[in-house]
Order: C-alpha cells, then structure tokens, then sequence
C-alpha cells in the first residue's frame, strides 16, 4: 500500500543576509556587531495539508518559487518539516537531481552499483537488472571508463537509466527530463510512461498544466509556499490559468496611471492615444 499524509506541514530556512565571513573577520569585526549580519527566516512551505493514497496521480503547479519543488524534496524525505507531521508508506524512487551523488574516478558499472544501493538496491536485486540497466543507457564501452571522462549528455543517460530501473509505489517527479539525443529521449519518454503506470500514487511537478489535465486525477496549486487550491485537475488548472490572466487583462485595459481610460470628450483623449508607449527607465 503507498500512502502519503503531511498534516500543517511548514518548513523554514535559516540563513544570513550577507556572505559567509572569516573567523579573523568575525573576531574583528562582527564579535559585538552581530546586527551587521543578521539571520533570515525564509518560509518555503507553509502549513501544507496533504493526503494521497493508491491509485492517486497529484500534478503540483504554481509560479516558479511557489514551494513545488521543495514540497516534493519534502514526500522524498530530502528536508524534514519544521513543524507539523510526514508520512509516506511504500518504496519512493525520486526523478529529480538524478545526476546527483556519481563517483567521479569511478567507472560506469561501479557507479551503477553505488547509486542503485542509495535507491535502497541490494547486490541480489541488482545483479538481475545490471544488464538492463547497461543496455538502456546505450553507452557501451564507455561504462569501463570513469565517469569524469563522460559528456554531460553521457551522465545523464546513465543516471536516468539507474533511477528508473527500480518498481517504485511511489513516484516523484520534478518537470520533464532531458536525457542524451532525440532518440534517447523517445526511449526516456516510454520508460516513464510504464513507469507512471504501475506505480501505486505519482507526484509530478511540471510548468505544462496540459500534462496534468491529460494524466493526473488530482492537482495542487501552489503560491508562495502555501496550496491555494486542491481538486480535480481541470478545475484547479483554470483556476489558475485565469489568475495568471488576470494581471494581464487588468493591464490591457487599464490606460492612465491609476488604471482609468480618458472620458468621452476630453480634450486630450486623441493626443494619448496617438502617444507611442515608451520603457521609463
């Protein structure tokens, strides 16, 4: 059974206005000045309530910074809330920074074993889909060398084909991925589709609302680290399309500085509109 539950979740992040200092700057300068550089509540998440179960497909939409992305790092288990309670049962496999944690003087095949052990593989259950894994990233002889030796493109092909070889219940996903040539990504594209079918509950977080329409049953909107609304796909995304929309229209139709249009008869109202728009610097 995979099941998700975060109940008045928040998370904070403490950091300082200025850079990092020196202890020899610190003894100097900043040993009675602490004011000079001070710490910084930064809310990413903010009392998020969430309750997903089998057969659950969540698309998360929002601005970029809306809290999307470090919501699911959240369900992956990467940060822990601040305040409030998480809980996810069922085996996670998270597609995000998926090029994240390879052994650079390592080669291909020992990097294969060191990243499928973190995706909680063990020697036994790895030994079965080595193979699979080598013949899916179509690199070849190149495994035999290290990795730092290896394109961007290169790496990403192989991360992509370690992570998505295990059968998660749980599925995370952060926007679309990029991996290797056209080709590849065909291949990428039909590997993640299989896996979104069987897996128990998925989480896709993406900038493509049409996405979510197409294949999730559920969708949260996200705004400033807070849900703004949760519920069926095409309701929640014109919501949201409506409210990205809106700044737009009220700009269109606003003409002066407080937004009004000059009346029928004003003596200027041919002069403005002639007026080219200028960008005041």
């Amino acid at each position: 059974m995979a099941k998700i539950e975060l109940d008045d979740v928040s998370l904070t992040f403490t950091v300082r206005q200025q850079r990092k200092v020196s202890l020899k700057e610190y003894l100097t300068r900043m040993l009675f000045l602490q004011s000079r550089n001070p710490k910084v509540a930064v809310h990413a998440l903010k009392n998020v309530t969430l309750a997903a179960a089998d057969g659950d497909r969540i698309g998360i939409i929002g601005h970029n910074g809306a809290g999307k992305s470090t919501l699911l790092k959240m369900l992956a288990g990467v940060y822990p809330p601040t305040r409030g309670t998480r809980h996810v049962e069922g085996r996670v496999c998270s597609l995000f920074d998926i090029s994240l944690g390879f052994e650079s003087e390592a080669n291909g095949w020992e990097n294969i074993k060191y990243r499928a052990y973190l995706m909680g593989e063990t020697p036994a259950s790895l030994e079965a889909k080595m193979q699979g894994i080598a013949e899916f990233s179509e690199l070849g002889d190149f495994l035999n060398i290290p990795v730092r030796y290896y394109s961007s493109g290169m790496l990403v092909r192989l991360a992509f084909s370690i992570s998505t070889a295990v059968n998660p219940e749980v599925l995370l996903i952060d926007e679309v991925l990029s991996a290797g040539d056209m080709a590849f990504q065909i291949k990428a594209r039909n590997r993640m589709k299989q896996m979104m079918a069987t897996a128990r509950l998925m989480v896709l977080v993406t900038h493509e609302v049409t996405s979510v329409e197409e294949i999730c049953n559920r969708a949260l909107w996200m705004q400033h680290g807070c849900v703004v609304m949760d519920g069926p796909p095409d309701r929640v995304v014109a919501a949201y399309r409506d409210s990205m929309n809106a700044p737009a229209e009220a700009a269109h139709v606003g003409g002066g500085l407080d937004g009004s249009l000059p009346a029928d008869g004003d003596d200027h109202a041919d002069a403005h509109r002639d007026t080219p728009v200028r960008a005041v610097a």
